[in-house]
Order: structure tokens, then C-alpha cells, then sequence
């Protein structure tokens, strides 16, 4: 049965190449024709960031967590609206410069039109998920690429772009399209919680364990009772497209009431009867319309939600840790910029949302702008907006940047050190004299804002080589805290338990065992927070039903080949030809023994073990 399934799946596929095929031909593409390289300017490109700026804004966060996962394999992830203009890129170096070659890159068309079949263009025509590999792609231009693309719909079932995995043929993974797929569910489902004013949102699925991950159905109802959208989780479930559903009432779904539905908002699961007669256990959230915000509310439409996260929830036992968040609270309030330095994936936007939430201006916004990743045309109408008619192209009404977006909140600027200078120049007249000029705009517009800047290079060095402004560096140098990497972190056992226990990666709790643990002590983490945040995922994805905790057996493979290179390179004896798991955590034992002068309290604090688990290793 499943080697049938595969068929029919490799014949569809087959089935949609063909197509695409015949359709590049009908555009007048020929196989060995230079493609349509025509990329818009900067401020053209500005007004189709502008008209997309929901699903910009909501897919930048996911194409970051999905680079992290791919990172190191020749690859790069667009982002592209409708009709195919890719309106963001990021990828590994290397690749990239290719790509620049073929046109892949923010402000370019990839539609079958100008590119012919490929996953893009491919996507966007036939509505689904599409890879092209190699030679499937119509220009033999494209040849050595290797694409995985899904649909983006928006919370009405329309087209709103493309996500991408685009990368070098030679290194293509069958796991790529998996993860788009997940990312781009991620990004649909942002979209819908996002979108209505006020709603009365289910969200369900016949195990408990599941509302909250990306298995959850979310069906969305106006307060009389019709059906505004369903993910696509939700129109499985309900066994009924989204077309057909947006005819049926909250009543004849769920058998419930729209009063009796609210009176159950912000309580725990509950059971609710499908239409089909399946249960499923659900949890309602009711949002309504106050004081032009919307506000989470139960029975008696006020309930005041705590802050997923602050600063005491980032002491989890580490001494640097605890320092930093001590001297952080004392400047909280007190109009001091705040520099965050660290290695990247460290946890420096972390820190950044905790100080936001335990200030005075919590109920303010919270923007933030990674100033790596914008393009450099696209930096200053980004952060300081233009006005109307500012120049060929602009949208009607102008546009506000991410700067006036921050008044009255905190304005977060992270990787500030790769700013350009001459954005730097105007960055620092806002910040001396608290006003922004907009392109083209006839008047300044006042702001206020808490600023917190972040930055993985070492801005004194930046400065002394002429790559950053000595004026800038003081003006927002107010306090400057620097976070430990990862591997340098006393308290390994707490932040995983709080990793696993926030992220519920598996809908569930589960815990680790002291093995991985030791495993754990011994790497060095090079992506921090980020890295160990995607190994626990995957590993939590290979649990079966049963497992309540992580086990050596469950680690990525690659993370455990990485961890023995490492230990091989120090040359550790007994690992040559290949280190086993045992021989991997011996070592670690034997490393953190050594590095603590035999000192067998210690070495397990290290580690994060108890002295009993450490007795047990070394006795074995």
C-alpha cells in the first residue's frame, strides 16, 4: 500500500512537470534561452515590500528558524509574493553568490513567464507544493539548482506568496520539503491570528496533546456565528474545503452556541462534538475590540494575561546570567540604551523582548529590525518610511517606518554593527534629537522610544576600522552587556528542561536523559540557542507515543557525527576510524574531569549531572 502511494505520488509529480513544461513553452521560452534577469530598483521593490507587509512581517521570524535548520548546506530561502517577485532572501554565503548569477534574489520575478519550471513559478501556477530538481527545470540555465516551494494562503484561501528552499542539486535532502511545508504552515497560521479585530477562535484536534503545535485545526468565527477561516489542519479535521465551509455556522460544526463558547474562553481543553460525531478536545480564545487593541478575555471579558517571558525567567542558575539581568533592571525606565553583544543565536533578541515586558512601556510595541538582513536599498525607507508620492512607484498614502512603528514601545536593533554608514548618520540624528524625517516628507514626525541595540561583532573594532560611527557607538552605548555562549553556561540542565517545557515540541512534556546531557556538556554549540532549540525538535520528532524522555538514540545524526569530528580532532584515544556514542561520552566525562582537577562535585555541576550518574560513568 505505501509502495503504491509513493507511485501515484512520483506519477503526480511527473504529471505537474509535464504541465509546467508545456506551459513554459507556450510563454515562447526555449531550453537554452538567457533568462528574464530584470531586477526592480530599491524603491520599487520598497512599494512590493510595502503591499505585502503582513506577510513579510510574519514570515521574516519563520525563514530565520528555517535557516537555522538548514544552515551549512549550500542553500538559500526566498520569500516572494503572489506573482512571484521574491521580496527576501537569506542563505549561506557561498551559495548565494551563485544564486546573484541566475537573478535569486530579492527583486527578481520567478514566475513560469520569465523563468520557465521552477518550484516558484511552478507553485504559484498549479497551488501546491512543488520541488524541481536538476534538469527538471525548463531553462538549462537552472540546471544545477534544486528547489522545494509551498503556497502561502492568506486567512480567506488566497494566494499571498511562495516559501522557498532553493540550493546546489548535488546536495539536495529528501527532508527539505518537509520543512517547508512546516514553515509554511507556521506562517499561514500567524496570518490568521493576526487578521480579525475580533473573532472567537477554536482551535482543536483529537488529541490534547496537539493543540498548540502545528497539527492544531484553527477555525475563526465572527460573533454570529460565521465561519471567517480555517487553517488547513482545521479543514481536514472537518472533512470540508474552505470554500464550502465559510457556508456553514459555529452551531451546525461544533454543536455549540457562540455565548456558550465564550463563557468557556481561556479555560484548559475542553470537549467539544464535530459535526461527523468525532470529539475532539479544543480550547477557545475570544478576542474583542477595546480601546482600539485587542485583548485576550474569558467569562467576564477581562483577563489579563501574564508575560510569556521577563527577566527573572532568563535566571535559570548561571552567574554571568543573573549579573546581567541584576544590572539590566537597574536601567530600566531610566531613558539608558541598552548594547547587547554575544555570539549569534545566543539569545540577544531574548533579553531584548524581557527587558521590553518588564519596563514601563510593556504596553507599547515591540519592533524589531535586523538591520543584517534588509537589503541596503531597502534600509532607509524601512527604518524611517516616506511619504507620499516620495518617489515613482511609492505607495498612495506613504509608508511609516519600523522606527515610528516603535513610539511608545522599545525599538530592538539587532546586528546594529552591519548597519550602513550612511544609515548610521540618520539613525543618529533621530536618536539626538528625537524626531524622523520620512523620504520626501515635508515635516518631521516626533518619536519616543526605549532603545535596545544587539550586535555579534565587536563594535570597538568595527569603529577602529572605519565601519562604524565613533558618535553612534556613545549614543547608544548606555550599558553594555555581553551573553555567555551556550558552552560556557552552568545551568545546561535547566535551560533544556525550560526549553522543552516552553516549546512543548511534542505537544507534551518530556525530559532528557542524563546520557544526552553528558553529550550535551561536550559540544560546542556553535549556533547557541538556536542550534540546541532545533536538535531537541528533531530529536522530540523521533519519539514514539510512549517515550516520556530523550535518549541518545533519538539525537540527529548529524549532531552526533558533529560532536565526534570534534572530539577526533582532539585527538581522544579510541576514536579513530569513526567515535561510538560511548567512547563520545567517555571523553566528555574524562574532559570535564580533567578540566576541574579531578573534582568530582564540580565536574557534575558541569555537566549537569547528578554525582551518583557521574560515579555510574566512570565506573563503566
Amino acid at each position: 500500500m505505501q509502495h503504491a502511494t509513493g507511485a501515484a505520488l512520483q506519477s503526480a509529480q511527473r504529471d505537474v512537470i509535464r504541465h509546467s513544461h508545456e506551459r513554459s513553452a507556450t510563454f515562447g521560452l526555449f531550453e537554452t534561452m538567457r533568462p528574464d534577469y530584470a531586477v526592480l530598483s530599491g524603491a520599487e521593490l520598497a512599494v512590493k515590500l510595502d503591499q505585502s507587509r503582513a506577510l513579510f512581517a510574519h514570515a521574516l521570524p519563520v525563514m530565520e528558524t528555517l535557516y537555522a535548520q538548514i544552515a551549512n548546506t549550500h542553500s538559500m530561502i526566498a520569500l516572494t509574493d503572489a506573482s512571484g517577485l521574491i521580496l527576501h532572501s537569506l542563505g549561506d554565503d557561498d551559495f548565494l553568490a551563485r544564486a546573484e548569477k541566475v537573478a535569486l534574489r530579492a527583486g527578481a520575478v520567478w514566475s513560469e513567464e520569465h523563468q520557465g519550471t521552477n518550484a516558484i513559478g511552478t507553485t504559484i501556477a498549479e497551488r501546491t507544493a512543488v520541488t524541481v530538481h536538476g534538469d527538471q527545470h525548463y531553462l538549462r540555465a537552472n540546471h544545477f539548482l534544486t528547489c522545494s516551494s509551498v503556497p502561502i494562503l492568506d486567512p480567506h484561501g488566497n494566494l499571498s506568496g511562495v516559501l522557498d528552499v532553493t540550493g546546489d542539486r548535488r546536495g539536495y535532502h529528501q527532508h527539505t520539503m518537509a520543512l517547508v511545508r512546516m514553515s509554511g504552515q507556521m506562517i499561514e497560521n500567524r496570518l490568521i491570528a493576526s487578521a480579525f479585530n475580533e473573532k472567537l477562535c477554536i482551535r482543536f484536534h483529537s488529541r490534547p496533546e496537539f493543540i498548540g503545535t502545528l497539527m492544531e485545526g484553527i477555525a475563526v468565527f465572527d460573533l454570529d456565528g460565521r465561519l471567517l477561516c480555517a487553517n488547513r489542519s482545521a479543514q481536514f479535521q472537518l472533512g470540508i474545503e474552505l470554500g464550502r465551509l465559510r457556508a456553514q455556522t459555529l452551531e451546525a460544526l461544533f454543536g455549540e452556541s457562540v455565548d456558550a463558547l465564550v463563557a468557556r474562553a481561556g479555560e484548559p481543553a475542553c470537549r467539544l462534538e464535530l459535526h461527523s460525531g468525532v470529539g475532539v478536545f479544543a480550547s477557545v480564545e475570544f478576542h474583542a475590540r477595546a480601546a482600539s487593541s485587542i485583548a485576550t478575555v474569558s467569562n467576564a471579558l477581562a483577563v489579563t494575561h501574564k508575560p510569556s517571558s521577563s527577566l527573572a525567567e532568563l535566571c535559570t542558575g548561571d552567574a554571568r546570567m543573573q549579573d546581567i539581568v541584576e544590572r539590566v533592571r537597574k536601567v530600566i525606565g531610566k531613558n539608558i540604551p541598552i548594547l547587547i553583544g554575544g555570539e549569534t543565536g545566543a539569545g540577544k533578541e531574548m533579553l531584548a523582548r524581557a527587558i521590553h515586558r518588564d519596563s514601563p512601556r510593556r504596553a507599547g510595541p515591540f519592533v524589531a529590525v535586523n538591520c543584517a538582513s534588509l537589503p541596503e536599498t531597502l534600509i532607509e525607507s524601512e527604518l524611517f518610511g516616506y511619504a507620499q508620492g516620495a518617489f515613482t512607484g511609492a505607495a498612495k498614502r506613504g509608508a511609516i517606518g519600523r522606527i515610528v512603528q516603535a513610539n511608545g514601545g522599545t525599538l530592538f536593533l539587532d546586528e546594529i554593527g552591519d548597519m550602513p554608514l550612511a544609515m548610521q548618520s540618520r539613525l543618529l540624528r533621530v536618536l539626538q534629537e528625537r524626531v524622523v524625517e520620512p523620504l520626501g516628507a515635508a515635516r518631521a514626525v516626533p518619536v519616543d522610544f526605549t532603545l535596545v541595540c544587539a550586535s555579534n561583532r565587536k563594535l570597538r573594532e568595527r569603529v577602529a576600522e572605519g565601519a562604524f560611527r565613533e558618535d553612534l557607538y556613545y549614543r547608544i552605548n548606555g550599558l553594555t552587556v555581553t551573553l555567555p555562549p551556550l558552552a560556557d553556561r552552568t545551568d545546561l540542565r535547566a535551560v533544556v528542561d525550560k526549553m522543552l517545557r516552553d516549546e512543548r515540541f511534542v505537544g507534551r512534556m518530556v525530559g532528557i536523559d542524563d546520557d544526552v546531557l553528558a553529550l550535551f556538556a561536550r559540544h560546542p554549540w556553535p549556533g547557541n540557542f538556536r542550534q540546541l532549540s532545533n536538535v531537541l525538535r528533531t530529536a522530540c520528532a523521533m519519539l514514539d507515543d510512549h517515550d516520556t524522555h530523550i535518549r541518545v538514540e533519538h539525537l540527529p545524526h548529524d549532531f552526533l557525527d558533529e560532536l565526534g569530528e570534534r572530539v577526533q580532532e582532539e585527538a581522544t584515544p579510541a576514536l579513530a576510524g569513526g567515535a561510538r556514542l560511548a567512547d563520545i561520552e567517555a571523553s566528555a566525562v574524562a574532559a570535564a574531569l580533567k578540566a576541574h582537577g579531578g573534582n568530582v562535585s564540580a565536574t557534575a555541576r558541569a555537566l549537569g549531572v547528578s554525582r551518583t550518574t557521574l560515579y555510574r560513568k566512570l565506573r563503566s
